[in-house]
């Protein structure tokens, strides 16, 4: 997709609450004190057509942006001053940081920076507010976070990795270390183009121009969707990949969209058909590790994937979204927590407005319906910084720290319309446009 000419800006390049809720009156949360969704004035935010973001939940090391350690209960404008007053096209809230990508292609970063997640490189653990990411010196118009990697798609179709490379989920080959703190070119696709990236807990997955689809890094469980190889003696051997390796399953498919969870994957082709490998909830239960592509044969011709902790969620043609899997604090949204061991239809207000997005956290999810956003699933958390009184709930964006089985809106202003939602693993982060 063709961005506008890079401006010649600077490149300084758990314990989880137990409260079930289902539909609540919308002032409960205003009876319980808490705060109201906060607006920034005068800073550019407010003119028709400005794309911004909105982030909340967990507020530990800084991911949400705000310069702060604090969790926000209800979705906050971050102020675009931080980014030069540039319009924000994408954002990807990962493990504990969150990557945002402007509308000029510039990238920036904020949260935990253990592992160099955040590509600055600077020596901080966390920052709390964004900073330019450090050596990406082209145009850049894909971003994916994992837990702690981080990855970049450049305009003529380069990918850049950066953080955790403890199993390889880099790309970068064997000799590489296990943390890069800069944004670092995966040589090894030198002549191929890829068009979008998808990050899990230790590995990535992602989509060539052709519609190839690769996999690199931890493979334990099949997430990576090669299949068990037997070495010497016929003992299993590693199943990490340290460079993106074909998914030869998958030859001859043309993957349109890809996803990477915590322990499994799945991608749509072409003609729509959904495939998922690696462990789920259901597969768990059932005894059963898919290692190669799995066809779901249960659902309607499809266009988008999302992968969480132990669920999963698919958007169909018709904007119908469907999930299925572990339902660990209602995050399927169908009014229970049942675990669900094939696709169901999500209801609710999208009976109504069809679904265009979709994200999973952990064990929360979030969606985009008729320009609004909708979350439900896991509402609380105990946080890295609970011992110093810092409180990290609120990845639901309602105003309490309630686990809702249901999808329910999330409550902005009447002049916005959502684009994209993502979900960490404990904090949201959408991209909003004023109408």
């Amino acid at each position: 997709m063709a961005m506008a000419s890079l401006r010649a800006a600077p490149k300084i390049f758990m314990a989880s609450s137990r409260r079930i809720a289902v539909m609540t009156d919308k002032n409960e949360c205003s009876r319980m004190g808490f705060s109201r969704w906060i607006s920034i004035i005068g800073d550019g935010n407010e003119e028709s057509g400005k794309m911004f973001a909105a982030l909340w939940g967990n507020g530990d090391y800084g991911r949400l942006g705000f310069g702060n350690l604090e969790a926000q209960w209800r979705p906050k404008y971050l102020s675009s001053s931080v980014f030069d007053y540039q319009n924000l096209r994408e954002i990807a809230c990962g493990g504990a940081h969150t990557l945002f990508l402007t509308e000029n292609g510039n990238v920036y970063a904020t949260g935990l920076n253990d592992y160099g997640q955040l590509g600055i490189s600077d020596d901080k653990t966390y920052i709390t507010e964004p900073l330019p990411v450090s050596g990406l010196l082209k145009e850049v118009i894909k971003i994916s976070a994992g837990y702690h990697h981080s990855s970049a798609v450049t305009v003529d179709g380069e990918l850049y990795m950066w953080g955790r490379n403890s199993n390889g989920q880099l790309g970068l080959g064997k000799k590489a270390t296990n943390v890069v703190t800069v944004p670092t070119k995966v040589e090894c696709l030198n002549g191929v183009t890829i068009r979008i990236t998808s990050l899990g807990f230790e590995h990535s997955v992602a989509v060539t121009d052709n519609g190839e689809a690769l996999s690199w890094g931890g493979g334990a469980l099949g997430r990576l969707g090669h299949g068990h190889q037997s070495g010497i003696l016929g003992f299993i051997k590693s199943n990490s990949e340290f460079t993106p390796r074909l998914i030869k399953d998958l030859e001859g498919v043309k993957v349109k969209s890809i996803a990477a969870g915590m322990l499994h994957s799945a991608c749509i082709d072409e003609n729509g058909f959904a495939y998922i490998f690696g462990e789920t909830s259901t597969e768990k239960l059932e005894g059963n590790k898919a290692t190669v592509p799995s066809l779901l044969r249960e659902l309607p011709p499809s266009e988008e994937a999302a992968c969480g902790g132990y669920h999963t969620c698919i958007i169909t043609s018709g904007g119908e979204l469907y999930s299925w899997g572990s339902n660990e604090n209602g995050c399927l949204g169908i009014g229970s927590t049942d675990v669900t061991h094939s696709p169901e239809k999500v209801l609710g207000p999208f009976l109504r407005y069809s679904v265009s997005k979709v994200s999973c956290g952990w064990k929360h999810t979030a969606a985009v319906s008729g320009g609004r956003v909708y979350t439900w699933g896991w509402g609380g958390s105990h946080g890295t910084f609970s011992e110093d009184g810092h409180s990290s709930g609120g990845q639901l964006g309602h105003g309490d720290d309630v686990d809702y089985i249901e999808p329910r809106l999330v409550d902005f202003q009447s002049n916005l319309k959502a684009l994209q939602v993502s979900c960490g693993f404990n904090h949201t982060g959408a991209i909003l446009k004023h109408i």
